[in-house]
């Protein structure tokens, strides 16, 4: 029971780990993807409900659904995305004038429970 524990652990650090490392904002099939040579008896389920469980843990964000698939960020601090419609990639957007609307709203009383800033639209490559 003890080393199954521990190689859940394992796997569980590992999802996250791939997703913090990659800029792509992964799906779960390329976090499956990239994770099943090194840990051939992980399942794309385990992908899912590791990435469900980061989610309600707040460790990651959930970004859009691209050609079907959930998009992952595991940048949590606040920043806005750009969604290429062409190409469906990704891109963080990190500005100081998008973290002064929330002090303004703050200042004002108002109280953010969450936020969204997303672009879309072709990007430098597609254009």
């Amino acid at each position: 029971m003890m080393n199954k524990r521990k190689n859940f652990s394992t796997k569980r650090n590992a999802i996250l780990n791939t997703i913090c490392s990659t800029d792509c904002h992964p799906s779960a099939k390329w976090v499956y993807n990239k994770m099943k040579d090194q840990y051939p008896d992980i399942s794309l389920g385990t992908v899912y409900r590791n990435i469900a469980l980061f989610k309600e843990e707040g460790v990651v964000n959930s970004i859009a659904t691209v050609d079907g698939e959930e998009r992952i960020d595991g940048k949590t601090e606040p920043h806005a995305h750009f969604i290429c419609t062409e190409c469906g990639s990704i891109y963080d957007i990190f500005n100081q004038e998008l973290t002064a609307v929330d002090s303004i709203l703050c200042g004002e009383g108002f109280e953010i429970e969450s936020k969204s800033i997303t672009y879309y639209g072709k990007c430098s490559k597609c254009s």
